[in-house]
């Protein structure tokens, strides 16, 4: 199997060469790329990440595809008051809120996110880990295009795939 970083990357490139389409497995899904400062290292990271929307926010999983641990990128997002956005072809700005299993939110955003990501239901039957949902706010006055200045335009700009 390949590292993640490696595929990482190739999606990374796909996605950015191509306005935010990537095929393969995230074919007709949406996809973003999740900026934020490693807690540790003081490094930045990139994660592409399927995401499902609620009204204007966007909602990201730590599933790690089942495997028994968090991912390192949601205690990253937990100590960060604004994280960077890229969808499609524009990059924003987004208040992060980590909604954890026994949230009252919980149960409504983790149904939102797997009802649009199926393959949820067989990172479940790996681990008994609930993942937490990770909700991105837009900072709406913040919005730009890849290449633009900041524009103040209304949340995250839907992909029209």
């Amino acid at each position: 199997m390949d590292d993640v970083n490696e595929v990482n990357k190739r999606v990374i490139s796909q996605f950015r060469a191509q306005g935010g389409v990537v095929g393969g497995h995230f074919e007709g899904k949406h996809l973003l790329l999740l900026h934020t400062v490693g807690r540790r290292t003081g490094q930045a990271r990139i994660n592409p990440l399927v995401y499902a929307a609620d009204g204007d926010d966007l909602l990201v999983c730590g599933s790690a595809r089942g495997a028994e641990k968090d991912p390192a990128w949601v205690g990253n997002v937990a100590v960060m008051s604004e994280v960077t956005v890229e969808v499609g072809s524009r990059i924003l700005r987004a208040t992060p809120t980590v909604v954890t299993p026994g949230s009252p939110e919980w149960e409504r955003l983790y149904g939102i996110w797997s009802a649009y990501w199926p393959d949820s239901t067989e990172y479940e039957t790996k681990t008994g880990r609930r993942f937490p949902i990770v909700k991105l706010e837009p900072v709406t006055s913040k919005a730009a295009s890849v290449g633009e200045p900041a524009a103040a335009e209304g949340a995250f700009g839907r992909r029209s795939d």
